[in-house]
């Protein structure tokens, strides 16, 4: 029994790594155009205007979480089963249900961020002169916001698909700032540019999504909604509590960003927002894994037993650990001498800020396991909750106490190691139950 549970368990983990290498290819790729067009903003805008273009494009990342469901995880964890049984038309409803809910909630937040901004922009601190230009481009990025493909894409297992999809946003991102670059640099035409190559890439991801399962996704689907959701039991507590913390999380990634700008002035955000993407890099390589994780740790979860899907989830933690503390090192060795190669003068502010935005980052690479372990067994609310005390502690720490951007990044990185060390007794104590229950049984 013990040698069936190593060899699954060895099995899963080629899966992961297999999906593993197919979104590092992919984000790799990213990763390196994103620092090239970088370079080209900092460098063509100047502190000030990329300080506009980062607040713009923050608070554009911030709504298109907090207006989004992750509707993707819905498809792979309710989908899974029916995958199981061979039930493809539960899965097409499911699917067709996950598109409604993201084209309902893009709809929803353009209206709520259309009276944000409007009553509330120069308080986020905008300058006047880009509201109407903020509004619109925040209303493009939530339109073209894509997860149920994503979802549909990764419960068939079909990683390369999204890979090679995905590589149209940092491509036509890279060839549009060169091009921008060469012809006359303005914050507009970078709005306009992201937007466009945003629309590409949402049309080409349904289109992926729709050939793979072209078979059973049909235009009468989309009467069987309720059908779907009675199919699914929790489907919509579990839609709730993955939307309260990824809207949470949005808080976290984008909220110091906000602050410092209406804190400290535009160009502090700047200086913050270029470190900030420096130190995000890690939590792109956990975003990697989590991606890679999500579909197998849930396939585990419905055909292994209660010992196998632990040593899974062990496996992978005790991989990712000391992975995120190497990145972590190497981050701290270089990133100074990246930050002065991509930014130029005028951001020498960034290195200091870099550090602890690193370590925060570290902090998600380490727990990258544990949302999709507890997603499997039903548990998301823990995270929602332990994420509205960590979240609520960052508001707080820094309406009264931060006195400079580099006050804010070490607040940001204090919450982190909280919520890191929280989640890990959590994931902890919901594994030894499970085996505990088992046993009893």
């Amino acid at each position: 029994m013990q040698s069936s549970g190593h060899n699954e368990s060895q099995l899963a983990l080629r899966r992961i790594l297999g999906n593993f290498g197919w979104l590092l290819g992919g984000k790799g790729f990213g990763a390196v155009s994103s620092l090239i067009y970088l370079a080209i903003l900092a460098r063509s805008l100047g502190v000030k205007d990329f300080g506009h273009f980062a607040l713009i494009f923050g608070l554009a990342q911030a709504f298109v979480l907090l207006a989004g469901f992750q509707t993707w995880q819905v498809i792979v964890k309710f989908g899974t089963p029916h995958l199981a049984r061979d039930d493809k038309e539960a899965f097409a409803r499911l699917s067709i249900l996950g598109g409604v809910v993201d084209l309902a909630a893009s709809l929803a937040g353009c209206v709520l961020v259309t009276g944000i901004i409007l009553m509330f922009g120069k308080s986020l601190g905008l300058n006047p002169a880009f509201d109407k230009m903020a509004l619109v481009f925040i209303c493009a990025m939530l339109l073209t916001r894509v997860s149920a493909p994503y979802g549909i894409i990764r419960a068939l297992n079909r990683f390369e698909l999204s890979v090679w999809a995905g590589a149209i946003t940092p491509t036509g991102r890279l060839l549009a700032a060169i091009a921008i670059w060469l012809t006359g640099p303005s914050v507009g035409r970078f709005l306009l540019a992201w937007a466009i190559v945003e629309l590409i890439t949402a049309v080409t991801m349904w289109y992926v999504a729709w050939r793979l399962g072209s078979e059973w996704f049909r235009l009468g689907r989309f009467r069987e909604l309720r059908r779907s959701v009675a199919e699914n039991p929790t489907i919509t507590q579990f839609l709730w509590v993955t939307y309260w913390n990824t809207s949470l999380q949005a808080v976290v990634q984008q909220g110091p960003l906000v602050a410092v700008g209406y804190l400290f002035g535009t160009s502090a955000a700047g200086v913050y927002r270029i470190a900030d993407q420096l130190a995000k890099g890690l939590s792109r390589f956990a975003v990697l894994i989590s991606d890679a994780i999500y579909p197998e740790v849930n396939r585990q979860r419905h055909l292994s037993g209660v010992e196998d899907f632990q040593m899974i989830s062990r496996r992978v933690t005790l991989a990712v650990v000391p992975t995120a503390a190497a990145l972590s090192g190497l981050a701290v060795l270089f990133g100074s001498d990246l930050l002065s190669l991509i930014s130029g003068p005028g951001f020498e502010a960034g290195d200091v800020i870099l550090v602890p935005l690193i370590l925060a980052a570290s902090m998600e690479l380490a727990s990258v396991v544990y949302e999709p372990v507890l997603h499997s067994v039903s548990k998301a609310h823990y995270i929602l909750i332990t994420r509205l005390g960590t979240v609520s502690l960052l508001a707080v720490a820094i309406l009264t106490t931060a006195q400079s951007p580099l006050g804010v990044s070490w607040l940001v990185a204090l919450v982190q190691v909280s919520e890191y060390v929280i989640l890990s007794l959590l994931v902890w104590w919901v594994l030894r139950n499970m085996v505990r229950t088992s046993s009893e049984q």
